[in-house]
């Protein structure tokens, strides 16, 4: 094995020291293969060298090692952390990799929620808009990115239904207001929300400052599962304010005891001594694997998300063989390798809970790293009891059901991909690897023109590479055009690459370009191709059926070849459907952004002197965008108020 390798690599590795670290080996294209971790440098990684691993995935792996680079640690709790931050950064085709879709929700309480010092505490409201300002009253809200200090968040939680929800339930029982500061300052009676007693009317001074800020309070206890608390601390201001025989008062805290009541008896959490808690299941089946995450924050279970990692069968074979001087480790499940490595991985960037339910052991090393790197103790449970029995249980049946659907879409895109190959004869190296980007063009009577390329790949649309194309310089409406000056973007540095011999794995042609269109569009694409000395095979076409119906769509090729039907329920045509869709839909949405853009903005009018938000707005909603200012004589430019003589010159000027 160690024949393949240069004498500078073994060289190295005959060098590292017997210490605890982190290593990543990279193929001869500088791309990371795998990244692992030691307790001892020198043994892990000459293990690699030493041995015959055959035609194995491990041994694949090994031969297309051309260099590494290690780290130092001072023990393997920062090694594993380490490992995973290089993991999520670098993306290695041999590990277990776990990809986060999206940032979680929170549910944001802005402010201080405490009253100002210039501001009266008395419970009693004052009545008086005037002293309403919206810094006096915390707002809850929805809220995904980074976090302020001067706010606080509550979460993570695992969807955005789960946030609303509980958004909800705060209006319901707390009645905090959940409106925009601007709605807040300019409103001068209450809303409709004030009216079915979901908000208190703090905008109008219905409310005092020091008893909103007791309700804000309130909120954020429950919030944090102190549900018990706060019923007692209402039951108080209840029994106070019926001594001061304020009844009406005392009636409202009444109300909002029963509503928490009645809301602790529907979730079944008012028994429930764990707050925060996170229920991980996996199941791993037919080379795919699933982790459900289940989320209990303030004692309330919010829902689940699953987690489907990539490279699993590589990585539970990297793992074998860097965890063989472990006899124990080796003989753990690829269940539980796969738990492990979604446990190192995702608590890098999501705050991480005092106990997690888990579906397997987890080894203690992992716990010790993520409790490093979050500061506190974190404990795992395993064979849970009662409630959290019930937990698992329900998180485990989710992580079945989820993988279940997982692989049967992946098995029927698989099927739509074999018959494509099949009908359109392609002969790609590996169907698997299988690459389609289509192009369409979207835009209203010539305005806002983009041209859009999604890419489908290894049975999938590749969101990332998506790209949108602003279209310049051409007649408004010209379609061909349009077509020509996308493929000319797309695929001009990249023709000049592949005659100079200078393309790799990741700049290469695709095995099918489809366009959305018919002969005409074809035609383009087939000039462009031609210029550009690619190969004309490549291209086809998307020709509507009769009637444009869905499912009588022909293609149209620009090597010469027939038109080809592939019929109504082609698994193929399926195929070429969903990518041409897919296009078109991207197209269609970057085409309305734009123009909103243009249309709210005023383009090219923030340019020109003299013209402020005032005049454009006046401008715009006068003429009806920037192209009917752009129609309008200096006459017509003048009857708008505020536009002089001179101003409406300029105006012309900057726009002809």
């Amino acid at each position: 094995m160690s024949s393949v390798h240069p004498e500078s690599l073994l060289a190295e590795v005959a060098a590292l020291p017997s210490l605890p670290g982190v290593y990543r080996y990279f193929d001869a294209e500088d791309q990371v293969l795998y990244v692992g971790k030691a307790r001892n440098l020198k043994k892990r990684v000459s293990s690699y060298f030493q041995k015959d691993h055959g035609g194995t995935r491990i041994g694949h792996m090994i031969s297309k090692i051309r260099r590494m680079q290690t780290t130092v640690v001072r023990s393997e709790a920062e090694a594993l952390l380490l490992e995973n931050n290089l993991i999520k950064t670098l993306s290695p085709k041999f590990n277990i990799l776990f990809r986060d879709d999206k940032s979680y929700p929170y549910l944001k309480v802005s402010g201080t929620g405490l009253p100002r010092h210039n501001k009266p505490t008395s419970d009693t409201p004052s009545g008086d808009k005037s002293t309403a300002k919206a810094e006096d009253y915390s707002r809850i809200a929805y809220y995904r990115g980074g976090v302020e200090k001067k706010h606080r968040y509550f979460g993570p939680y695992p969807s955005a239904w789960a946030v609303k929800e509980t958004i909800q339930l705060l209006q319901k029982v707390f009645r905090l207001r959940t409106c925009e500061d601007t709605v807040f300052s300019n409103r001068t009676r209450p809303c409709l929300l004030y009216q079915i007693k979901r908000c208190s009317g703090p905008c109008v001074g219905v409310v005092s400052v020091a008893q909103y800020a007791q309700d804000v309070a309130q909120a954020e206890a429950f919030l944090q599962g102190e549900t018990q608390a706060v019923l007692k601390a209402m039951e108080a201001r209840m029994m106070a304010h019926a001594d001061k025989l304020e009844f009406e008062m005392a009636a409202e805290v009444r109300n909002q005891m029963t509503a928490l009541s009645r809301v602790l008896h529907q979730q079944s959490v008012d028994n429930v001594s764990d707050t925060d808690v996170d229920i991980l299941a996996v199941k791993v089946q037919g080379g795919r694997a699933c982790v459900n995450l289940a989320m209990v924050r303030g004692g309330r279970h919010l829902g689940d998300r699953p987690y489907f990692p990539s490279h699993v069968e590589d990585g539970h074979a990297m793992l074998n063989l860097a965890l063989e001087d472990d006899v124990s480790a080796v003989s753990q499940t690829l269940e539980v390798k796969v738990l492990e490595a979604f446990i190192a991985q995702h608590y890098l960037s999501i705050p991480v809970p005092t106990t997690l339910i888990t579906s397997e052991k987890i080894d203690a090393k992992v716990l010790d790293a993520i409790a490093l790197q979050a500061g506190l103790k974190v404990n795992a449970v395993h064979n849970p009891r009662e409630q959290r029995r019930s937990w698992l249980e329900m998180a485990e049946k989710n992580a079945a059901i989820q993988l279940a659907r997982l692989l049967a879409e992946e098995g029927s895109q698989q099927a739509r991909t074999r018959a494509l190959v099949e009908a359109l004869d392609l002969a790609p190296d590996d169907m698997d690897a299988l690459r389609m980007e289509c192009f369409d063009i979207s835009h209203t009577s010539g305005e806002a023109t983009q041209a859009s390329c999604v890419v489908f790949q290894n049975h999938k649309m590749q969101n990332s590479e998506y790209r949108r194309y602003k279209i310049e310089d051409i007649t408004p409406g010209d379609d061909y055009a349009a077509m020509r000056q996308v493929l000319m973007r797309r695929y001009g540095k990249l023709a000049e690459a592949i005659k100079s011999g200078e393309t790799d794995r990741k700049t290469r042609m695709p095995d099918l370009v489809l366009i959305d269109g018919g002969k005409g569009q074809v035609s383009m694409a087939r000039e462009v191709f031609e210029a550009l000395g690619l190969d004309l095979s490549l291209i086809v076409g998307v020709e509507k059926g009769e009637g444009r119906k869905v499912g009588l769509e022909e293609l149209v090729f620009a090597d010469g070849r027939d038109k080809v039907y592939l019929g109504k329920d082609s698994a193929a045509l399926m195929l070429v459907a969903q990518v041409r869709d897919e296009a078109h839909r991207f197209a269609i949405t970057g085409m309305r952004a734009q123009r909103a853009k243009v249309r709210m903005s005023g383009g090219r009018l923030e340019e020109i002197g003299g013209i402020g938000p005032k005049k454009r707005a006046k401008l715009l909603q006068r003429f009806g965008g920037v192209r009917g200012v752009e129609d309008a004589s200096v006459e017509d430019l003048m009857s708008v108020d505020g536009i002089s003589k001179e101003l409406a010159e300029s105006i012309y000027q900057a726009l002809h």
